[in-house]
């Protein structure tokens, strides 16, 4: 854990660099390095081409992130954590917010219940 998933709407996808925010997205993450083990980044992003924005009559956008997290971090830390990553969010999409209408959100989901893992990512940075 952390999860990232990224849903965005097809419109976007001439103007940008999906695999560019995904890095800056665990960029982000990696920078909270007491919160979040580096070789349980995961973050993946899904291009929606079956959408309805608003009332569908402009080429309206949206970009939604859902960080999924596993219990034991402070609320401080999950607060710090997810404005960070919508200060990500924010400034990569500026330039075109700036022109287009685009609608940005940040979810955060933190599991109640015991997971179930295995990851021997971890080794590498141990």
């Amino acid at each position: 854990m952390p999860h990232i998933v990224v849903e965005y709407t097809d419109n976007l996808s001439s103007h940008i660099n999906i695999k560019g925010l995904l890095e800056q997205i665990n960029d982000a993450v990696m920078a909270e390095k007491d919160v979040f083990p580096i070789g349980g980044i995961r973050s993946r992003a899904y291009e929606l081409m079956d959408y309805h924005v608003a009332d569908g009559k402009e080429n309206d956008a949206f970009v939604h992130l859902n960080l999924k997290i596993g219990k034991g971090r402070s609320d401080e830390e999950k607060k710090r954590v997810c404005e960070r990553l919508f200060q990500v969010l924010q400034e990569y999409f500026s330039e075109y917010a700036s022109e287009h209408y685009l609608a940005l959100s940040l979810e955060l989901n933190e599991f109640q219940h015991q997971t179930y893992k295995a990851n021997n990512i971890h080794k590498r940075f141990s």
